[in-house]
């Protein structure tokens, strides 16, 4: 495989060539860097190309490989979402209101550079990760590499659209509503959501959020947080072996929202093809519906007040988007009672509704249809967009608030557009989730 190739084939086949000494860790970062420049001029995918920290950190690599260092992630490169502090850049959260470089690196990255990982790039997500498209003011439009004229989603938009194009092989991401599920979802990635807890850096959103990464296939999504996270079980392990029979319940309850729109049939008939195909593997495939035991309230008290703390941490809050101030406005009314008191409904319905519906993992779609055209939201007020998004995305946030692992899988397309299904386990039951995606990629 040549490098150019490497380049987007993700991390366990580069860690094999690098292994091999087929390539070093040096010329895949400049393989890579070149293709983040050649993909971000149609994507408008990157935030700022990390030339510098690339080749020391890949200079370092070789230089630990020679030593027979055996890090997991040793030479990767890896894309960062700008959420998550690198030092010397500014973690601007796609605003114009952040101008400060951070001091030093964040927990993440951190984590990142101890696992041998090569930053590579930071990449773009709406103002304060509050979107599920990736549209802003301060840095434009990013585009879907599958349509241009379609989103890539968000918040992690970014991440998403130079792994779907084969710039990197691996980015970070982080999912407060569906920040990962849903980007994976509109760019035919692995977008898993960990258990809340596992990861460092998380806990934003009062505890909604949780960081994870974007990849092509399910082995490397596994490599990467089982390098980075703490989980009771290797989830690399739990690819390679069949889960044990299961009782899958497939449902297209939104929970999470007033009304949901319309579910399009293309995206019912990928779900329906994954029941079949799990069915066909020897899992109890049957209907459920999700109670209405999730208190929406709850998880929108949490939500607006997270984007409240959010927006009160800029550097210079007048040059927050308009839209973006009026939905911060919204949390004012919520103190640490109520933060408190809908944490823990969260987590005690999360603990329950597998239990209360006689399951071990459930089935369900990502959001509403394909990825939409860009601009769809981004001309509504504040609460319209809100609201709007609860429409279109139902199906992501409740596991946020209940602080379950879920998972987005590729499944089909729609007009050249990737579609995709979700699978959502028990907390800390990971390893189960990610063998079950293991087996629906192999097969699907």
């Amino acid at each position: 495989m040549d490098v150019e190739t490497l380049v987007g084939a993700g991390p366990t086949a580069q860690l094999q060539a690098m292994r091999r000494g087929q390539v070093s860790a040096r010329r895949l970062a400049v393989a890579t860097l070149a293709a983040l420049e050649r993909e971000d001029a149609r994507l408008n995918a990157v935030v700022a190309i990390l030339s510098d920290e690339a080749f020391d950190a890949a200079a370092e690599a070789d230089e630990r490989r020679s030593r027979g260092d055996e890090a997991p992630l040793l030479g990767v490169p890896v894309a960062i979402k700008n959420d998550v502090d690198v030092a010397g850049r500014v973690t601007a959260l796609g605003s114009r209101a952040v101008s400060r470089a951070a001091p030093h690196d964040g927990e993440l990255v951190t984590a990142l550079r101890a696992a041998g990982a090569v930053p590579v790039a930071t990449t773009t997500l709406p103002e304060l990760a509050i979107y599920g498209y990736t549209e802003s003011v301060a840095r434009g439009i990013t585009r879907n590499p599958h349509h241009l004229d379609h989103t890539p989603g968000g918040s992690s938009g970014g991440s998403a659209a130079l792994v779907a194009a084969g710039a990197v092989g691996m980015a970070t991401a982080s999912d407060g509503a569906g920040s990962i599920r849903i980007p994976a979802a509109c760019c035919g990635l692995v977008g898993f959501k960990p258990t809340h807890g596992t990861m460092p850096g998380s806990g934003g959103w009062f505890g909604m959020s949780t960081q994870g990464a974007v990849t092509r296939r399910v082995e490397d999504t596994a490599l990467y947080l089982d390098a980075i996270g703490t989980f009771p079980a290797s989830l690399l392990g739990a690819c390679a072996a069949p889960p044990r029979p299961l009782r899958i319940g497939v449902t297209t309850s939104a929970s999470a929202a007033l009304r949901a729109d319309r579910l399009d049939p293309p995206v019912r008939a990928s779900l329906n093809h994954a029941a079949a195909l799990l069915a066909d593997l020897g899992h109890d495939v049957r209907p459920v519906d999700v109670p209405y035991g999730l208190d929406a309230k709850g998880l929108t008290v949490r939500y607006l007040a997270g984007i409240r703390a959010k927006a009160a941490e800029v550097d210079d809050p007048a040059l927050l988007e308009p839209r973006t101030r009026r939905i911060a406005r919204l949390g004012r009314p919520f103190g640490h009672r109520s933060l408190e008191w809908s944490r823990q409904a969260g987590e005690r319905w999360g603990d329950a509704v597998h239990d209360d519906l006689g399951v071990d993992v459930l089935l369900s779609p990502v959001m509403s249809s394909a990825a939409l055209e860009v601009g769809s939201f981004s001309r509504r007020s504040g609460l319209r967009t809100v609201l709007s998004m609860n429409a279109f995305f139902p199906y992501t946030a409740q596991w946020n608030h209940a602080g379950l692992p879920a998972v987005s899988m590729p499944l089909g397309l729609d007009e050249g557009l990737p579609l995709a299904v979700q699978l959502i386990g028990r907390r800390h039951d990971d390893a189960t989730l990610m063998s079950v995606a293991a087996q629906l990629e192999q097969d699907g």
